[in-house]
């Protein structure tokens, strides 16, 4: 005679090992196996690469790991941080946003010849700076979503009139000789920190949370994601596409004052260059050029990337060409990052 054992209520044997969820593909892998561990290693890739930096600089120097050091980190970041903010959400879109660096010169250069023809109000140079920025990146918005010009033509042609547009103000070069109180704007410090480094940390928490538990972020997404398939659930993509050029070039325009407070003066050249170190810090954070995929943690990362090597190269005395060519690798190494983890998913 033979008796039945129900082995599904047997404890499993000793070769049997717990499943997570693969962090790349989602799908039950076992727990430390050699997936799981490469999974691991493509999802904090950024992280861990940041991680060796700052160990890196910091046994190369003990100058970089002060407290100092790093409040000069945040500071030099913080101009940054609010076009690289704005160039997320034109990225997600699967757009671009050239002229936020022509965007900054024209802004500083408006609010400067507005602090020198009125000094002492420098609620109204920071007004002017933030209007000038916004009509621009208001200009790119309806170019991109309601003429469908594609976004590098529109935004091209913004970078080179605003960069002229700089120029035309200052009458061909720098305005100088502004009050001290514009120098306030950038170098206040409230609870021990300057005021672009508070915007930029509000900036970051803010738009963070926007995005993930709003609406909009998730409209932002969606026509980044499918601009077709987001039109039939019902999202307005021309009102989504003309805000965030239009966000872009408000937190430009707001970039351009601080900077020109910070050397109390106005350069027309101020910002040149910038667009591409914006566009570094969203592609290091992780987001698609694709559009539909990113996130303002991962740009305010890439960011932190950029900047910690910047600040380490320069007091390792690495010369400014070389730090250029690290910062090309660092972009190209993402970019391929991501294609990859993309095809694994897929």
């Amino acid at each position: 005679m033979t008796t039945d054992v129900d082995t599904s209520a047997q404890p499993p044997g000793p070769s049997a090992a717990p499943t997570v969820a693969s962090p790349i593909t989602g799908g039950p892998v076992k727990l430390f196996s050699r997936q799981w561990f490469s999974g691991i290693l493509l999802r904090y890739s950024m992280v861990i690469v940041v991680l060796l930096v700052i160990a890196y600089f910091s046994y190369r120097s003990a100058r970089f790991s002060t407290p100092d050091n790093l409040v000069t980190i945040l500071v030099a970041a913080a101009p940054f941080a609010l076009i690289a903010l704005g160039q997320t959400l034109v990225i997600l879109t699967g757009g671009i946003d050239l002229s936020v660096g022509s965007v900054i010169a024209v802004s500083a250069m408006a609010a400067a010849a507005t602090a020198k023809a009125n000094p002492g109000q420098v609620w109204m140079t920071v007004l002017v700076a933030m209007v000038v920025g916004l009509a621009v990146g208001c200009l790119n918005g309806i170019l991109v979503s309601r003429i469908n010009v594609p976004p590098f033509i529109a935004t091209l042609g913004t970078l080179t009139a605003g960069s002229g547009a700089a120029y035309v103000i200052g009458g061909g070069a720098p305005i100088n000789g502004l009050p001290p109180e514009f120098g306030s704007i950038a170098n206040t410090k409230i609870l021990g920190l300057q005021i672009p480094v508070l915007l930029m940390i509000v900036g970051i928490i803010g738009l963070a949370i926007v995005m993930k538990r709003t609406t909009y972020g998730m409209r932002v997404y969606a026509v980044g994601g499918n601009r077709n398939a987001a039109e039939i659930a019902g999202i307005n993509a021309k009102n989504v596409l003309f805000s965030v050029y239009a966000i872009s070039g408000l937190l430009a325009g707001l970039s351009g004052v601080m900077l020109a407070s910070r050397v109390i003066s106005g350069p027309p050249n101020l910002g040149q260059g910038y667009e591409l170190d914006a566009i570094a810090a969203v592609v290091i954070g992780g987001a698609s050029l694709m559009g539909g995929r990113g996130s303002i943690w991962g740009t305010a990362l890439g960011l932190f990337m950029i900047m910690t090597l910047n600040n380490g190269l320069d007091i390792l005395v690495v010369p400014a060409y070389w730090q250029d060519v690290i910062k090309g690798v660092l972009i190209v190494a993402a970019v391929a990052v991501d294609v990859w983890s993309t095809r694994r998913r897929t």
